[in-house]
């Protein structure tokens, strides 16, 4: 995400800092997508621990992505005011406290104590988003920042791809072994259940205090300063009657909130007797193809943007993700299993493609059309929400039919865009 900063590039250091400090930062964009693609992965195991609705069991999301809505602009102020290593020092000792909140959640058995953990760990992601994002595309020679900020959005595709195949070697395979030699132990496989959550997040809170240590023993690192103005609420307001900016928040908003959806139920989708009836390990092993498609098609997107427009190629891909979900939706078996996990490849361009198309031509409101785009993230906690209820009174193929209609915007936005020239600087 952009924050609403102006910064000047640090004095050249050394290769070796300089290669150590865009090592740690790259890392950064890693374990966001590792912690954030988790918590989609948990979905079906909270489900059946808890006996919850789907409904209840998307709440999960409105807690994490309401983190979004909440803390960005707090984080903006505390990045001013403690630069941007230190910010990403405390954003990360934000994210270890979200983790950590697990254990106790566990030892108890209270799902609301993980709706908490995931609450205060958006709060920490958050604040390393703000930080760290402006941070990368400044990080050297402005000639390189393309390549940086590519690189760095694969690695956070590469986390968001293992963090499904880490759920399912350390939260669903050893349950379903106990559960194989016991099959009438249900207090043992309970415990286990709940012991078997917390273990990932531990270990993500292992590797970021490594991380946290690092990046404070080079706080001191000259990195760009921050200058961010500040904006009156009313100018802030003043950019939603731009039909093109305003039309562009929506379509962020709905963006997230579909990919968020398709990914919340997928396991469950496909762990289905009408879809592939696999067990939990497995579901949630192929929701790494789900991310891994997004990643494959971001490094295909970036060729294809140089040729295609962006409008042509925004209106493609959101009206091939609403026909792979009614596909999905429509059929059984292995169709709508490889049309849902399809759906992933086409959602690789949308956000960066939605998110400069909305800016574009705002001149120096940029940073505050900016802030309010981050801030529509937060369509990551209400759609899921709609798709549970669905899901609870008609089915998870007729909850498909959600996001499907989230991608029909998208496609009507990116078409719009297509047939217009580029508005004039605002």
């Amino acid at each position: 995400m952009a924050s609403s900063v102006q910064m000047k590039r640090p004095e050249p250091q050394s290769t070796v800092a300089s290669g150590l400090m865009l090592s740690l930062l790259v890392f950064l964009f890693f374990m966001r997508g590792l912690s954030t693609v988790l918590l989609y992965s948990l979905i079906p195991k909270l489900k059946s621990l808890f006996q919850l609705s789907y409904t209840e069991a998307m709440l999960t999301q409105l807690c994490f992505f309401l983190g979004y809505f909440v803390f960005s602009l707090p984080a903006a102020y505390i990045v001013r005011r403690l630069g941007y290593l230190r910010a990403i020092v405390l954003g990360l000792v934000v994210m270890i406290t979200g983790c950590l909140i697990i254990l106790p959640a566990t030892w108890v058995g209270r799902y609301p104590g993980f709706l908490a953990s995931l609450f205060v760990l958006a709060g920490g992601i958050t604040l390393l988003q703000v930080a760290d994002n402006p941070l990368i595309a400044m990080f050297g020679s402005s000639r390189g920042s393309y390549s940086r900020l590519t690189l760095a959005q694969a690695f956070n595709s590469l986390g968001t791809t293992v963090a499904p195949i880490l759920a399912a070697w350390l939260v669903f395979g050893p349950t379903e072994a106990l559960q194989k030699q016991s099959p009438d132990a249900a207090g043992v496989i309970h415990f286990a259940d709940l012991q078997a959550i917390h273990a990932p997040f531990v270990i993500i809170a292992g590797m970021l205090a490594v991380v946290t240590v690092m990046f404070w023993l080079n706080r001191s690192y000259p990195v760009p300063k921050t200058d961010m103005n500040d904006r009156t609420p009313s100018r802030r307001l003043r950019l939603l009657r731009n039909t093109r900016f305003l039309f562009g928040a929506t379509a962020i908003f709905l963006y997230v909130g579909a990919e968020v959806s398709v990914a919340s139920i997928m396991a469950s989708y496909l762990m289905q007797s009408t879809i592939l009836s696999v067990p939990a390990y497995r579901a949630s092993e192929l929701l790494s193809l789900y991310w891994g498609g997004a990643m494959c098609g971001r490094f295909v997107g970036a060729g294809v943007l140089r040729i295609v427009p962006p409008g042509i190629a925004l209106a493609v891909c959101g009206a091939s993700a609403a026909l792979l979900a009614i596909l999905s939706s429509l059929s059984t078996g292995t169709t709508a299993a490889a049309a849902i996990i399809a759906i992933g490849l086409c959602n690789a361009i949308m956000f960066p493609t939605i998110f400069a198309l909305a800016v574009e031509g705002l001149g120096d409101a940029a940073p505050e059309g900016s802030g309010i785009l981050c801030m529509a993230i937060v369509g990551g906690a209400i759609i899921p929400e709609i798709s549970g209820i669905v899901a609870d009174a008609r089915g998870l193929a007729i909850a498909l039919l959600v996001p499907a209609a989230c991608y029909v915007w998208i496609t009507i936005y990116g078409a719009t865009i297509a047939r217009r020239r580029a508005p004039a600087p605002a």
